[in-house]
């Protein structure tokens, strides 16, 4: 049997619990983008993370800058990357629209998750609406 796209299950989970992925859209990509952010000189300070911000027109979009510095191993960025992608995929309906820069400022050895993810959520709840 053929499968017809948009019929599956999973399709039909998503549509159900809405559109939970980090399409390419809402993404700060480029280097002239991730400039304008931190040209604007706004930002907001948590103990990890410093989210810097610029209004813009459009929808939110969200750009990640983990230096190998601070964070030595991939597996250590990677899931920083993926803490934060997915608060932001949770609020994004609440977002005003700027572009954002999640940049990691402090190194994070001996941090839980749970830490990390509370200083994620606390530098986006401290966002100017």
């Amino acid at each position: 049997m053929r499968d017809i796209p948009g019929n599956s299950a999973h399709d039909q989970l998503g549509n159900r619990l809405g559109n939970l992925g980090f399409p390419p859209e809402r993404r700060v990509r480029k280097t002239d983008e991730y400039s304008s952010v931190f040209a604007f000189r706004r930002s907001v300070r948590g103990r990890f993370f410093v989210l810097h911000y610029r209004p813009v027109a459009g929808p939110a979009r969200l750009g990640l800058v983990v230096a190998r510095k601070l964070a030595r191993h991939a597996v250590t960025r990677n899931l920083l990357k993926r803490l934060a992608r997915e608060h932001f995929r949770h609020i994004l309906d609440t977002l005003p629209g700027h572009d954002l820069a999640l940049r990691l400022a402090q190194k994070t050895d001996g941090a839980t998750r749970a830490e990390l993810r509370e200083d994620i959520v606390s530098v986006f709840a401290r966002l100017p609406r």
